[in-house]
């Protein structure tokens, strides 16, 4: 199973800002849709952002909208998402995968990362 590595989170208090990463190796990330998900306690994992290969405008959940934005890191393999002006209910675990989706055939959810955002 291929798993995507998730790093950048952290604790943050409401209103600042955080830029995760997903990284992969073995494969190259920009020949994918790359999915953003997070997963709150007591809730559903949900798609809050994707970026495509054909070029489309990126996806972002209403929740998200105007305050985070995805992007590839070109040459280093990786996937970012900035995260500005955090609130409280962005407070969940954050993962990546290799389509807008969820993971594909052959991949699993890797460990995700953490974001928490308190005063």
């Amino acid at each position: 199973q291929v798993q995507l590595v998730e790093s950048g989170g952290g604790l943050v208090q409401p209103g600042g800002s955080l830029k995760l990463t997903c990284a992969a190796s073995g494969f190259t990330l920009d020949a994918y849709d790359i999915g953003w998900f997070r997963q709150a306690p007591g809730k559903e994992r949900e798609g809050i952002s994707c970026i495509s290969t054909r070029g489309r405008a990126p996806y972002y959940a209403d929740s998200v909208k105007g305050r985070f934005t995805i992007s590839r890191g070109g040459s280093e393999n990786s996937v970012h998402l900035e995260m500005n002006f955090l609130k409280p209910e962005d407070t969940a675990v954050y993962y990546c995968a290799a389509d807008c989706s969820g993971p594909p055939q052959h991949h699993s959810w890797g460990q995700g990362t953490q974001v928490t955002v308190s005063s």
